[in-house]
């Protein structure tokens, strides 16, 4: 059957406007922290509302033929499994999750992470991105494909994919006879370089993650009478981040956190940076006297995918200003997080960080190292010249412009877990966090045309897919 975008784009658009976006504000509005945000999920219950939301919405929306399993496991997330017969004898695997990131300060006036506001085709709130929309998203894309031939789709939401995951395996374990062997695996948590195009993520970071606390005393002192005497828990911790980072550059000491980058991935590099050109910077809120970190965009791209990076997430041990008094403070407590380059072992780099931290404790201080979240990147197979072809006719038709190919500075550990799993199936990582998006920050948004037409490029793909690889 012949593919018409026009009507394919319109229908599409229709079913956003009525039945999508009215639910994506109302699930902006639960505050469903991931269970590492939300130790007491369960008694909150706001888990279980997002779930709820989904499987109402989904048994008001069915598709024809479809099975809807929803799952779960003692004392785990939920996880929602739909399972779509098709007409060819190969599955398509689509991926998204429901849970969310910590509500963050520094939301403009009259905004909030659980207060949906819709402003210049853009849906402001916690969740609707990052990405609460993938599953609605899916069916769209598959109610404008009824009556055409298609492969079976098999949609698997999950809730703890901001935590890392570690509700995920247990399911992918019991329920494997659920989901079958995808041939091609599509996700719609990713980001995108503009809103102009197709964006397909070729690789993703990894991630550790854990608390340094250097104590010094058992209790605070007097800044007057114990300084110059004990040595300031602050200083030691800036030597121990030099250990790791050079502060003048922000590169990472660690030699075994490093990776050799592919040259094709650096092409790719050079070709997205062709296309954002300068503007990089601007993808992001900055005080307009900052300089970004170097002024080649191929070099930002390629610290930004397959370089290690530091950030200081957070910190224990010091009192907000306003009751910051003249005391020497008995320790100082960090979170760091590190971004690993896709084929750096992550529990490797732990054993690294952490003995690199604990060495020689500068004036004897105790020091002590928690690690928490710890993820290993992935890196994509090589794109099939089908997937190629049909994700530039995808990008050409609906955006007017060919796709482009990147790598994520970002982690999404369902991907590491399938590409063991499945070696030998293609990808297609994809998402509507572009510019500005600012997922996990404050002022989070949903940019819903492109949204839309990235629907329709899923719907397009997913036809193709019977055309070119059945």
């Amino acid at each position: 059957m012949t593919i018409h975008p026009d009507a394919l784009r319109l229908a599409i658009d229709d079913f956003w406007d009525r039945e999508i976006l009215p639910t994506l504000i109302d699930y902006i509005k639960i505050p469903n922290l991931s269970v590492a945000f939300d130790p007491d999920w369960q008694a909150n219950g706001h888990m279980e509302r997002a779930r709820r939301l989904a499987v109402d919405w989904l048994n008001a929306h069915p598709v024809p033929g479809w099975t809807l399993h929803d799952l779960s496991i003692p004392g785990r997330t939920p996880l929602l499994l739909l399972d779509i017969p098709g007409d060819l004898d190969k599955t398509v695997l689509i991926y998204g999750h429901l849970d969310k990131q910590p509500e963050m300060e520094g939301w403009h006036d009259g905004f909030g992470p659980w207060t949906p506001v819709l402003k210049d085709d853009k849906l402001y709130g916690r969740g609707g991105a990052d990405d609460g929309y993938a599953l609605f998203a899916a069916v769209a894309a598959l109610k404008a494909l009824e009556g055409r031939k298609r492969p079976r789709i098999a949609i698997l939401i999950e809730f703890s994919e901001e935590s890392g995951s570690p509700d995920l395996p247990p399911y992918l374990e019991r329920y494997a006879h659920l989901i079958g062997k995808p041939e091609l695996v599509v996700a719609l948590d990713s980001g995108a370089g503009d809103y102009e195009r197709l964006w397909s993520t070729t690789s993703l970071r990894g991630l550790v993650s854990c608390i340094v606390d250097v104590k010094v005393l058992t209790e605070s002192a007097h800044s007057g009478i114990a300084s110059g005497i004990v040595p300031s828990s602050m200083r030691i911790m800036r030597q121990l981040l030099e250990r790791l980072e050079d502060a003048a550059t922000g590169g990472i000491r660690l030699s075994e956190l490093h990776a050799e980058i592919p040259v094709q991935r650096r092409e790719q590099a050079k070709a997205a940076a062709a296309i954002l050109g300068g503007g990089l910077l601007e993808s992001f809120s900055a005080v307009p006297t900052l300089r970004p970190v170097s002024d080649d965009p191929a070099e930002l791209l390629l610290n930004n995918t397959w370089r290690p990076t530091l950030s200081v997430v957070g910190q224990g041990g010091m009192p907000p200003l306003q009751s910051a008094g003249n005391v020497l403070r008995a320790h100082t407590a960090f979170k760091l997080s590190f971004r690993l380059p896709p084929t750096v072992d992550s529990l490797k780099a732990q054993d690294v960080i952490r003995r690199v931290l604990t060495a020689e404790p500068p004036y004897g201080a105790e020091i002590s190292v928690e690690f928490e979240q710890a993820g290993t990147g992935w890196d994509a197979p090589a794109l099939a010249p089908w997937l190629e072809r049909a994700t530039s006719e995808a990008s050409q038709t609906f955006y007017g412009h060919d796709a482009a190919y990147l790598g994520l500075g970002g982690s999404i550990p369902f991907m590491g877990m399938l590409g063991e799993q499945f070696p030998d199936a293609q990808f297609l990582i994809t998402g509507v966090l572009g510019p500005k998006s600012n997922a996990h920050g404050p002022n989070e948004f949903l940019h819903i045309p492109y949204a839309k037409k990235l629907t329709a490029c899923v719907a397009y793909i997913l036809a193709r897919y019977s055309e070119l690889a059945g």
